[in-house]
């Protein structure tokens, strides 16, 4: 699994794909940030806080990590690669969390610069208006746990069609649905919103947020991710038959 995982990271800079990803996710990021007037503005906020990072980067990452994720197991099955992943000594779920794994760490390398906002802002604030550290890096927390779910998602679209841009709208419209999609669809019903809402991913990651780690928050997290890996590894069987 480990020789897959340092394949796929390989793979990603070894083409325009991975410094892409870097340089689109920060580029958007700082535009909106620090340049672009507006809600997201951090200078215009008045606050020394991310909140505005975290609230744009999951709808920049709806489409970013489906990008990333799309030719995981849509290229080896348009080549049919896949036939020969199938003979190499691992197994259906090595396989799996070897591509899973693989575009996750990519991602987080994506993410890894902004730690930089967060010594710009905390070295340039006012005694009365301090950082706080601790609501940021539970923040981060949880929007690890949001790519992680995303990845997993795209991971799984991945495996439904040979072709790359199917994959990536399919990936898309379901990171869409789980995120904002199914929390939009309880608010048109009293009765349903409740449960509803307890499966919109950004209840969770909202929750995250606010600086206090639920456990439900995290098994909730790790239960969508784990669901949609198990999917791909039971597509994969499929496949291998």
């Amino acid at each position: 699994m480990k020789a897959l995982l340092l394949r796929e990271i390989k793979s990603f800079f070894g083409s325009p794909i991975g410094y892409l990803v870097l340089i689109i996710f920060l580029l958007i990021n700082g535009l909106f940030l620090w340049v672009f007037e507006g809600e997201f503005n951090i200078l215009n906020s008045g606050f020394a806080d991310m909140s505005p990072f975290f609230t744009l980067a999951p709808w920049i990452l709806i489409f970013l990590i489906p990008a990333t994720t799309m030719k995981s197991f849509s290229d080896e099955l348009k080549s049919g690669t896949i036939e020969l992943l199938f003979t190499k000594p691992l197994s259906i779920t090595e396989i799996v969390l070897g591509k899973f794994l693989g575009a996750f760490v990519l991602i987080l390398i994506a993410i890894l610069p902004t730690i930089i906002y967060v010594i710009v802002i905390k070295d340039y604030t006012y005694l009365d208006n301090t950082m706080d550290l601790g609501s940021t890096l539970g923040s981060y927390f949880g929007l690890c746990f949001l790519i992680a779910t995303y990845t997993a998602i795209g991971i799984f679209t991945s495996t439904l069609s040979e072709n790359q841009i199917v994959a990536f709208i399919l990936a898309v419209c379901l990171c869409f649905l789980f995120y904002y999609g199914i929390d939009a669809i309880g608010g048109l019903s009293n009765t349903l919103q409740q449960a509803l809402n307890y499966l919109s991913l950004q209840t969770h990651y909202t929750s995250i947020n606010r600086g206090v780690i639920d456990t439900r928050d995290i098994i909730y997290f790790t239960s969508i991710t784990i669901l949609f890996l198990s999917a791909t590894a039971y597509k994969l069987k499929t496949l291998k038959s």
